[in-house]
Parts: C-alpha cells; sequence; structure tokens
C-alpha cells in the first residue's frame, strides 16, 4: 500500500511540477494518435458510408477484410508493419522505420477498420428508406453522403471517438515499428511498459494518468462537436 501511495504522490508531483519528459511524451502520443485517428476518419467514414449505401465491386470482400482485421492483433499489424519499412525490406528506401511516421502508418492501419465498419453499422441501423427517397428524386451521391453524416453525426463521432481511444492506448505496434526511442518515438503507452519495468511506479503512474485525462478530453469534445448541428450547404442540394 505505501508503494501506491508513494507512487501517486510523486506521480502528481510530476505532473503539476510540469516535468519536461512527462509532457514531450504526452505530446507526442496526442500528436501521433491525432493524425493516425484524423487519416482513419477521413478514410474510414466515406467508406463506411459507401459500403452502406451503394453496391461496390467486390464489396462482400471488402466487407470480410475490414470485419477481419478488427480482430487482428495490433503487434500483428505493427510486425507486417516493420517486415515493410525494415531496412532490406520492400520499402526500406523510405527509411521510416523507428520513426514517428511508422507509428501514424500502424496506427492507422489499427484504426481505419473501426471507424469503418462503426459507421457503415450505424448506417445500416439507420432509417435506409431515406437513402433510396433522396436517389430516387436524383441527389447526387455527394449530398446523400452528406446528409447520412447530418443525420447520423453523433454516431459517427462515436466511431472516430472509440477510433482514437485504440489509437492511443495501442502498444504493440508502435513499439515494433516506433522502437520506443526516447526524444523520439517514445509515447505513453510504451513508456508506462518501460518505467514499470524498471520499477520507477512514479512516472508509470504520472504517464497513466496524463493518458487517462487525454482519453477523456478527447471524449468529450469529439462528443459536444456531435452534438452540434451541421448546416447543409446550398450547392449541396441539387442533384
Amino acid at each position: 500500500m505505501h508503494l501506491i501511495l508513494e507512487g501517486f504522490i510523486n506521480a502528481l508531483q510530476l505532473i503539476f511540477t510540469f516535468d519536461r519528459l512527462t509532457y514531450e511524451i504526452a505530446l507526442l502520443s496526442l500528436v501521433v494518435s491525432g493524425i493516425a485517428t484524423l487519416a482513419a476518419a477521413i478514410t474510414g467514414i466515406p467508406l463506411g458510408i459507401a459500403l452502406a449505401s451503394r453496391d461496390l465491386p467486390f464489396k462482400r470482400l471488402l466487407e470480410a477484410a475490414i470485419n477481419t482485421s478488427m480482430g487482428l492483433p495490433p503487434i500483428l499489424v505493427g510486425l507486417v508493419i516493420a517486415l515493410l519499412l525494415w531496412r532490406s525490406g520492400p520499402l526500406g528506401d523510405l527509411g521510416l522505420i523507428y520513426t514517428p511516421a511508422a507509428m501514424i502508418v500502424a496506427q492507422f492501419l489499427v484504426v481505419v477498420p473501426i471507424t469503418t465498419n462503426l459507421t457503415r453499422s450505424a448506417i445500416l441501423s439507420s432509417n435506409y428508406e431515406l437513402i433510396e427517397a433522396m436517389r430516387t428524386d436524383g441527389a447526387s451521391e455527394l449530398r446523400i453522403s452528406y446528409e447520412l453524416v447530418r443525420l447520423l453525426r453523433q454516431q459517427i463521432v462515436v466511431a472516430v471517438a472509440a477510433g482514437f481511444g485504440r489509437a492511443i492506448a495501442e502498444v504493440g505496434a508502435s513499439l515494433i515499428v516506433g522502437g520506443n526511442i526516447l526524444h523520439y518515438t517514445r509515447v505513453l503507452t510504451t513508456a508506462i511498459a518501460l518505467e514499470v519495468n524498471r520499477g520507477n511506479f512514479d512516472r508509470a503512474i504520472a504517464l497513466g494518468i496524463i493518458l487517462l485525462l487525454i482519453s477523456l478530453l478527447v471524449n468529450l469534445l469529439l462528443l459536444a462537436l456531435g452534438n452540434r448541428s451541421i448546416p447543409f450547404p446550398s450547392r449541396l442540394s441539387a442533384s
């Protein structure tokens, strides 16, 4: 019990004295996971809408691939990316192994199936007759997509929030492709694992508290944005 109490006291001291290393790690985590989540949202939301509302070529194959990807262990994703980016690998000339860029790619591949599938599920569980009615009226696919985002914005925000939560909590893939390099690729989750192994529980607890706060604040921000109304541009009102 003394170990836990002392660890929390020292952790709070690190947080409130704005320990440089602690906040450096937190900032890198926020940047890497934020970019990965944004890229996954830009890719996954349109793909989820398309899979739910249109008859695409190889649609069943795409759906099966996305469903399978959701269950893949992130460490396996990291292994595949590491093999591709390794210096002697197919993409080794890019020099991306053990860089933040490689971590963004890994987290993107972990998150995009989540945003895609949750968006698709939200549309399929909604009033599908609206899509058919708009299509019958000659609405463009862009208008239909925009209207779906307006109507289902809260569910889509939940999909993005779930993706961010998965990204910032990810350990295995980031560790493999990033290398957990101090001042370069060390993020909250990999740093926590390292500090626990070292017995530095005060810093591990501090990083854990910050990780929890970041997840909470980002989710609150996304939910607040989801509750805001989205105007429908007049230029999209025509087919």
